[in-house]
């Protein structure tokens, strides 16, 4: 989610991190926009982390060891990462390749270099990365999956087309042989009635929408920074982002008004979204109650009008033919001095799902 009330550090502000050596150049992508990888893995994944990085190479040079500790722990299957700003490769004025990282200046080349140790190192040297990457340091999405897990297909647009990414690097679809795994960064939908405000957050909402209902032919597991809180629940304040405003401006609808992601719009068609697509939102499937302790993803910076201010706008969506085995779906973020956030606004969601029972493929191959 974009903070409107604190500038970010810039990328170069901090020391490189103390890494191994790298032993190989997994993890940068080979290019491909759309990779066909062969037969299925003998079982599914079944641990699933998100995390909305915000900078995932400040990530890296200040905050790494805490990370990898987590991501060692929890050992996920799949980890989502959106808001990644690294640019895509190309020269400036040429096209450029969303799917590997800028190295054509000695500064992107050290970046570069900084990522890839990181990424050559325990435990993720054991993964493959994939990247849907923005022309400038701004959005973008990675998808990293345990290499004993390789999907079958992986695009990065929700038309499926293999040439094509997403405008800033938003979406990440990859298909496994019983289930589709979709990582997204919803654009923020801004405070006014203008070109990347309100009318660009509500054609996404309408592909979202369009994508959900039309693949229904699987399950779905759909994860990321949303950002949108469904109900009153999922925020600290619901007062306080209901008034929220932007230099005293109020929106002529007034289902737009309040803070971005708690609009009265942004909610119904959210709610929309999970009728329609026949999707179960896996945390609240599981906590039914409000909790102010470690209840929100997101939280305000601890200086200012927003210390305290949390909200829920990360999220694991689950077709409903996999509610019954959700086993747990949890944030890992609490207080509001962002103790587990690891850096960014946002903190790591996880979710993990119970095998695959004989009678649960039976369903799933009567429905395919």
């Amino acid at each position: 989610m974009k903070r409107y009330f604190q500038p970010v550090a810039k990328d170069g502000s901090a020391k490189k991190p103390t890494l191994s050596p790298p032993s190989r150049k997994d993890g940068d992508g080979d290019g491909e926009n759309e990779e066909t990888l062969g037969d299925a893995t003998k079982k599914e994944p079944l641990k699933f982390m998100t995390w909305n990085a915000n900078s995932f190479l400040l990530r890296v040079k200040n905050d790494w060891p805490e990370f990898t500790s987590f991501v060692t722990r929890f050992d996920p299957d799949i980890i989502a990462i959106q808001e990644v700003r690294m640019p895509a490769a190309g020269s400036k004025g040429a096209p450029k390749n969303p799917g590997e990282l800028k190295d054509d200046t000695s500064s992107s080349r050290e970046e570069k270099q900084i990522m890839m140790r990181a990424l050559s190192s325990p435990p993720f040297r054991n993964y493959r990365v994939w990247w849907s990457l923005s022309d400038s340091k701004y959005a973008g999405t990675a998808l990293v999956v345990k290499k004993c897990f390789q999907p079958k297909t992986v695009f990065f647009n929700l038309d499926k087309k293999a040439s094509k990414h997403e405008t800033d690097g938003r979406v990440i679809l990859a298909e496994f042989e019983t289930f589709r795994f979709l990582n997204t960064y919803a654009p923020n939908n801004g405070w006014k009635e203008e070109e990347n405000s309100f009318p660009r957050r509500r054609k996404w909402d309408k592909r979202m929408l369009e994508f959900v209902t039309q693949s229904a032919d699987k399950p779905l597991i759909w994860c990321g920074d949303l950002n949108v809180s469904h109900e009153e629940i999922d925020v600290s304040h619901p007062e306080f982002f209901s008034a929220a405003k932007l230099n005293g401006y109020v929106p002529p609808n007034k289902e737009d008004c309040g803070q971005p992601g708690f609009t009265l719009a942004e909610r119904k068609r959210f709610a929309n979204i999970l009728k329609e697509g026949k999707l179960i939102d896996a945390y609240r499937f599981l906590h039914k109650e409000k909790d102010m302790e470690s209840g929100f993803s997101w939280s305000g910076h601890p200086i200012g009008k927003y210390r305290g201010k949390r909200m829920r706008i990360d999220y694991f969506l689950v077709s409903e033919k996999l509610k019954d085995r959700i086993l747990e779906c949890k944030m890992h973020g609490q207080g509001i001095e962002l103790q587990g956030f690891y850096g960014s606004d946002h903190c790591p969601v996880t979710l993990i799902l119970s095998e695959l029972s004989s009678t649960n493929s039976k369903e799933s191959e009567v429905s395919t």
